[in-house]
């Protein structure tokens, strides 16, 4: 190999190495970014989560299950064409079955296509029959996708009527419960389903039982404590 060659070589590995160490740079300064906003997003749901405390637990065309009365609130953002939301709907019932101090608080949630939103008005107009639980859990189930069709099958398999079903949807309640699930998950940084709430923390994705189970511990340890001890232990 010639030298003009060999220092050719030379300073296309020297190039190489540095972008190599610029990339590396840059990937950790994208991380820590993460890092911080992440920080920021959970300092700042801290303070947003207590403000829409009501929104979330008390809304009256929030169905619920479990305890009404329970000391710690698990709150459920969902699509019924959503699979994690499928697997994170089986958790979610075993814990009410495992605690008998959880209320579940059902948030339809339908971001992924007009099925879902022809499932969800229908599931919150099965409240009205007294279903929603039941039909809930029968749409989670049903192993295919979740359409217009499929959606009124199941109804048809948990004993709803259907005709009563079809009137209820046209309720304008319904349209304006949906649209104030949108827009309290936009308050909590909700962009994406399954998501929960429980205590002051929003929990995305599917997270199984064992995390479950321990996020409702540590907000139950954490409601416990006195404000005035919070308060020094945060300072």
């Amino acid at each position: 190999m010639s030298r003009l060659n060999a220092a050719l070589v030379s300073a296309i590995a020297l190039l190489v190495f540095a972008l190599g160490v610029l990339k590396h740079r840059q990937d950790a300064a994208e991380y820590l970014q993460r890092l911080e906003d992440q920080r920021q997003i959970a300092a700042d749901l801290r303070i947003r989560i207590p403000q829409r405390r009501d929104a979330l637990l008390n809304d009256p065309a929030s169905p619920i299950a479990g305890n009404p009365l329970g000391d710690i609130a698990v709150v459920s953002f969902f699509d019924y064409n959503c699979g994690y939301c499928r697997a994170a709907a089986l958790h979610l019932i075993q814990a009410l079955r495992d605690d008998p101090n959880v209320k579940l608080v059902f948030k339809d949630f339908p971001i992924l296509g007009p099925g879902s939103r022809f499932a969800a008005h229908a599931a919150l107009a099965s409240h009205k029959q007294g279903k929603y639980e039941a039909f809930h859990l029968a749409l989670m189930a049903f192993p295919g996708s979740i359409n217009e069709r499929s959606t009124l099958t199941v109804a048809e398999r948990v004993g709803l009527d259907l005709e009563q079903l079809k009137r209820d949807m046209q309720d304008p309640a319904i349209t304006d419960a949906i649209t104030r699930n949108f827009a309290l998950a936009k308050d909590l940084y909700i962009d994406g389903t399954p998501a929960l709430v429980i205590g002051d923390e929003v929990i995305p994705g599917e997270i199984g039982m064992a995390r479950l189970q321990r996020s409702i511990a540590e907000a139950r340890a954490k409601a416990k404590v006195p404000s005035s001890t919070a308060a020094k232990s945060a300072s």
